[in-house]
């Protein structure tokens, strides 16, 4: 058995765990026998209820967002040629926040709330890839210095939402803006779009590999770096976009886990990719199981719990000088 299998069979069985953790922890005390029974279909209405209609659905969001969150991250660290980029560095969780509390404060719910997010992750793409390219040729660093700046007035377009918001609404949207899981939707088309994500990007990992050395040298060995540049930013933003739209906005799991699986594994694309999907998935799970029982009956934002565990930890790596 390879080095390669061996580390991806050890994450699957680490996001197996935090699957069983999120399906058996919560406030209505089930054991191992009655979320198995509820997950084959037997077992009392009210574990089926709980197990299929509650705990499941929202495992399964909290694992897809977490693999899109980490995969969006290891490929912005490849096009920006930064081990510390993030995905939400170009402004599209910016946009999609916007996108989202236009439509809370309109009265809309629901679908239409993941639709405004979406929508407005989407337009943040489009505005940052339109101005890099004003003059023609762009490059990781006009980029980047766009997508800071686009995520800057995205931030004050949220600030004057939230101020201008009634009070009622408020809670909500600043749960929202903080990362819920608790009323996640999508969950199944989001964990499809990484798995499809997967399969697109594995194959080209030796491309990704090159022009993770630089543009220049990605073409001198063959690699046509503009249109696999181009490539990865619209894919990293629609991965972002969707996770956005399931979740909220969910800092630090993209930046920490593949620069930590960076760290342990190497820098190769082919393993490092289906590794950050397992990774984040299993960290975010484990993260919205903290936040649901930590002070159960209530609940915390998982992005407090993504940060109260990013923070340190990316302070760890600076401190190696990693």
């Amino acid at each position: 058995m390879t080095r390669a299998v061996r580390i991806l069979l050890a994450l699957a069985l680490l996001g197996a765990l935090a699957l069983a953790g999120a399906l058996l922890a919560g406030s209505a005390g089930l054991g191992w026998h009655a979320v198995a029974g509820a997950l084959v279909g037997h077992g009392t209405p009210l574990a089926r209820a709980v197990v299929l209609g509650l705990r499941l659905p929202r495992a399964v969001a909290a694992f897809a967002t977490g693999g899109l969150l980490a995969v969006a991250g290891a490929l912005m660290q490849v096009l920006l040629r930064n081990p510390l980029a993030d995905p939400y560095v170009l402004g599209i969780s910016g946009g999609a926040a916007v996108g989202a509390l236009s439509a809370m404060m309109l009265g809309w719910a629901g679908t239409v709330v993941s639709g405004g997010a979406f929508a407005g992750a989407m337009l943040s793409m489009l505005l940052v890839f339109g101005v890099a390219r004003l003059r023609g040729q762009w490059s990781a660093t006009r980029l980047l210095l766009t997508g800071v700046v686009v995520a800057a007035g995205w931030g004050a377009v949220i600030s004057l939402l939230l101020a201008l918001s009634p009070g009622s609404d408020l809670s909500g949207m600043l749960f929202w803006m903080m990362g819920d899981l608790g009323r996640a939707r999508g969950g199944v088309p989001a964990l499809l779009v990484l798995l499809l994500t997967l399969a697109v990007c594995v194959p080209l990992g030796r491309h990704l590999n090159l022009l993770a050395r630089g543009r220049q040298q990605a073409a001198a060995l063959g690699v046509n770096a503009g249109p696999l540049e181009l490539g990865i930013y619209v894919l990293a933003s629609l991965l972002t976009a969707t996770a956005v739209t399931v979740a909220g906005t969910v800092g630090f799991v993209g930046l920490v886990v593949p620069h930590m699986l960076r760290l342990a594994t190497g820098n190769d694309q082919r393993l490092l990719l289906p590794a950050s999907a397992l990774a984040g998935g299993a960290l975010l799970t484990a993260a919205d199981t903290l936040a649901r029982t930590v002070i159960a009956p209530e609940q915390l934002p998982v992005g407090v719990i993504t940060a109260l565990i990013g923070v340190p930890t990316f302070l760890y790596l600076l401190n190696r000088g990693s």
